[in-house]
């Protein structure tokens, strides 16, 4: 857009007789025409990144419309968003794709902490997940907003401060770029846009640890599971639309046999983890930090109302294939649903009450991945082991340590044992208590393996329990699995068919109450 003004357009030779004030008046004139000027659209989001005044209270925050209002933002303009805000702040941002979606869209990450380009030893790595059903795009916008407001806050809000200094936070705004593309603002229910472009429901294509899941892998979800193979990610929460609840883990549900299948996803057994405690305190902490979630107030009458705003995942109704379980039995990452909007694809005017009532909740959420027990695995000399495995006796879902030898694990305030194995060494057990105050820090040692005599109780053959006679007569622990996982439970196998006339009544039914659901 050009700007003309009559003086500029035919009074050039009276301009010698203007008064010094109009000449600067003009002269800003001209400097507006040059801002707005298409071709210096990238000068002029630069420009208005500037940081707003102080933000004392995580409420108190204003929106400055001239970067980044409360509407929908398509793919390039999220883009153009992610850079600009990268530019603008190299000290707290950093900005990478994981991969691209079938029609070629970067899956962005932004990472936003006061070390966004290296890992912080000792500090634990959260995430964010928005949009992975591309007609649920509240948790997109909410998620750009979130990025906006830490930036922003950093050197005025001491809370944000404090979580940036000590968390790296990897917020993916969309994991379904290709379905929001097709979806229409304004649809509250449906399915138009919550499939990727070859029709795949992504949060119904990871790997299942109740029952095989035979869909074929798409390039979205196989970016996120490399992606989380490479980050020990602590915490995660994974933003949806539909509902107004917190769900957490397990998602599935073992099924004795097929016709038990078709009729599971309306009956209301939860599938509890050996962390229950851990995601009914995550979940709690979210929705009683959210405006309106913990009042359990049902979207509609025809739908189910949550009791506290929370509920297990199967108790809801079951699926298979679903992130939250492939996060935290593959890697111990501890992810909830957090399910933000009653309608799936509201007007953007109401953006604005989205955001007010995520806000604190968004940010509360993340800071738990400070509460429990944190620490590294060393060998006698000090030096960090990585790849140890570690499981909190009676809680058979486990993780690892980084290659820098740490560690963490949300507990809530109790004793507790952990059990820590590594190739070579030998096995240990450690008592620890953890309190409300702060996270408990433990650093264990780990000795080397050692030779037969005085080794402990012996088994059959001569071996000693636990363990294997390797080359010189040393001792040598069994081989840990990658990761602690529940025994596999003996129903498995049976439910493990995806053909049949059952499995498809089955299929056809989850996925008509999801596309109304969530």
């Amino acid at each position: 857009m050009i700007l003309r003004t009559p003086l500029v357009a035919g009074h050039q030779l009276q301009l010698l007789l203007l008064p010094s004030v109009l000449l600067l008046m003009l002269h800003l004139l001209l400097c507006d025409a040059k801002t707005v000027n298409p071709g210096d659209s990238m000068q002029m989001q630069h420009h208005q990144m500037t940081a707003e005044p102080g933000l004392p209270e995580p409420r108190a925050y204003m929106p400055d419309a001239q970067h980044l209002d409360f509407v929908y933002h398509d793919h390039e303009e999220l883009t153009r968003f992610l850079r600009a805000t990268s530019a603008r702040y190299p000290n707290l941002t950093a900005l990478y794709s994981i991969g691209k979606s079938i029609q070629g869209r970067d899956l962005w990450v932004m990472v936003v902490s006061s070390s966004p380009y290296e890992h912080m030893v000792g500090k634990p790595d959260v995430k964010y997940v928005g949009n992975i059903h591309g007609n649920e795009p509240v948790g997109r916008e909410m998620l750009l907003h979130l990025i906006q407001y830490f930036v922003t806050s950093y050197n005025t809000d001491q809370y944000v401060k404090w979580l940036l200094d000590n968390t790296r936070i990897h917020i993916l705004p969309t994991m379904n770029p290709d379905g929001y593309a097709v979806s229409k603002e304004g649809t509250c229910d449906g399915g138009q846009g919550r499939y990727n472009a070859r029709g795949f429901d992504l949060n119904r294509n990871f790997p299942d640890y109740f029952k095989q899941n035979n869909k074929r892998g798409q390039p979205e979800t196989d970016s996120v599971k490399d992606w989380i193979s490479k980050i020990q990610f602590v915490l995660s929460g994974s933003l949806h639309g539909g509902a107004l609840v917190a769900s957490y883990p397990y998602d599935n549900t073992p099924n004795s046999s097929p016709l038990g299948a078709v009729f599971q996803t309306y009956s209301a057994a939860p599938s509890l983890t050996p962390d229950d405690d851990v995601f009914k305190h995550l979940s709690l902490v979210y929705a009683r930090n959210h405006a309106k979630m913990s009042r359990g107030v049902a979207c509609k009458s025809a739908t189910p109302a949550f009791e506290n705003g929370i509920t297990n995942g199967a108790a809801w109704y079951p699926l298979t294939g679903g992130m939250q379980d492939y996060n935290y039995v593959w890697y111990g990452c501890m992810e909830i649903t957090l399910e933000i909007s009653c309608c799936k694809f509201p007007p953007a005017y109401e953006l604005k009450k989205y955001w007010e009532d995520n806000q604190l909740s968004l940010i509360k959420f993340l800071a738990e991945a400070h509460r429990g027990v944190q620490g590294f695995v060393f060998d006698p000399a000090g030096m960090p082991i990585e790849r140890a495995s570690i499981k909190i006796k009676g809680r058979d879902v486990g993780f690892q340590t980084t290659k820098y030898g740490e560690f963490w694990r949300i507990l809530l305030p109790g004793y507790y044992k952990v059990e820590v194995f590594a190739e070579g060494f030998a096995p240990r057990e450690v008592e620890f208590v953890i309190v409300e105050q702060h996270p408990t820090l433990l650093n264990v040692t780990l000795q080397p393996s050692k030779r037969l005599e005085g080794i402990g109780p012996m088994g059959p053959g001569g071996v000693p329990v636990g363990g294997v006679v390797g080359p010189g007569g040393l001792y040598r622990p069994i081989p840990s699995p990658q990761h602690y996982r529940p025994p596999v439970p003996p129903y498995a196998g049976a439910a493990s068919s995806d053909s049949g006339i059952f499995s498809t009544i089955s299929n056809g039914l989850n996925s008509l109450y999801s596309n109304i659901f969530g």
